[in-house]
């Protein structure tokens, strides 16, 4: 009896796009007398580029601030868990059938129909991230790129029945994605800092608009200077990112794309399923629920191709905000830098690898 997967397809099209959470790393730094020669040729410099704004005061004090304007390349992968609430379906007929708007799954003691377990995301990314140093403390960047989503989603409840056999679907998806971010910087005895904020909007193929994504990350780290060759260096950093994504999301999508090909190989199993919980568990308040919304897809389901269309609304967010990182990265000179970071402690994981090219400007 497993009807309940036509809404399954649903729910697969909750994606979490986290390329977009790549931070500037600081890298401004103050030479050890070690490399006198070196802090001295920064103090002596004459800096008459527009950025950052205070350069020459940076280098007159010693300090080897990186070039101002730069352009990283990320690739970026994560796993995470994600929560559902707040169900609603709404469907328009291709054949002449019901037809409802949208509207909310609870029952008389306020408890949603559908029940969700284990869902997760698996997202990668490619994107690029222009940036510029407006201040040696203060970062301003973009984030434009394209990445694929696969979400897997989970139905372990049908009203007050618990499935012994949880009901799993899964879509994959192609992401684009845009956004704007800041980062302050500084530097604390041997240690910097750096705090950074963006925010993206990420348009899966499958939603009908954008969904909102607000990062933060925090680390804290140390560079090592190489002895001979003081414009090469070495940094390690420990952190943390929160992840927050706009909860409320609203779409349509076709019965035909909502599932996949297995579905419809054991769609008479997923109808029985559907029908033994209707006839044997639901009580009369939540039939009644199902005849106004879940029934009319399961028939049509059962009947026809699939040129239905089913509208959906959610509130959707991550399991777990914040999770642990470490990273690190190797600068080979003023210019390039290759950096790589892994998030860890908690439900999230993910890794980071970029390649960043940097240059004077204007």
């Amino acid at each position: 009896m497993k009807k309940n997967y036509a809404i399954i397809g649903l729910f697969t099209l909750i994606s979490i796009f986290l390329g977009q959470s790549v931070s500037a790393q600081y890298t401004t730094k103050k030479v050890r007398s070690v490399h006198q020669a070196y802090t001295d040729s920064l103090k002596n410099i004459k800096y008459d580029y527009a950025f950052p704004i205070l350069g020459q005061g940076a280098y007159s004090q010693g300090f080897d601030i990186p070039y101002p304007m730069g352009i990283m390349a990320n690739y970026f992968w994560a796993d995470q868990g994600i929560l559902i609430n707040n169900f609603q379906l709404g469907f328009q007929s291709a054949y002449g059938g019901p037809s409802f708007d949208l509207r909310p799954l609870i029952d008389e003691n306020g408890q949603e129909i559908i029940g969700f377990g284990n869902n997760r995301n698996v997202s990668y990314s490619m994107n690029v991230r222009p940036d510029l140093w407006v201040f040696p403390f203060l970062n301003v960047y973009g984030i434009f790129g394209y990445g694929r989503s696969t979400t897997s989603v989970e139905i372990n409840r049908l009203g007050n029945t618990w499935l012994k056999d949880p009901i799993i679907s899964e879509v994959e998806q192609g992401i684009r994605t845009m956004g704007v971010g800041v980062m302050v910087a500084g530097g604390v005895g041997p240690v910097w800092i750096s705090t950074d904020f963006n925010f993206t909007w990420n348009k899966p193929e499958l939603l009908d608009e954008a969904t909102r994504a607000n990062v933060m990350g925090i680390r804290i780290g140390h560079t090592f200077v190489f002895r001979k060759k003081p414009y090469r260096n070495f940094a390690l950093w420990v952190g943390a990112m929160r992840i927050k994504m706009q909860s409320e999301t609203v779409g349509e999508i076709r019965l035909a794309d909502a599932f996949g090909q297995e579905f419809y190989d054991n769609k008479d199993e997923r109808v029985d399923q559907y029908w033994n919980w209707y006839n044997n568990d639901a009580t009369p308040i939540q039939q009644k629920i199902a005849d106004k919304t879940l029934t009319p897809i399961v028939d049509e389901i059962d009947k026809r191709d699939g040129e239905s269309i089913v509208q959906y609304g959610m509130d959707k967010q991550v399991t777990q905000m914040w999770n642990g990182l470490f990273g690190m990265q190797f600068q080979l000179n003023k210019h390039w830098q290759f950096r790589s970071e892994i998030g860890f402690i908690g439900d999230r994981k993910s890794y980071l690898f970029s390649v960043n090219y940097r240059f004077l400007g204007f």
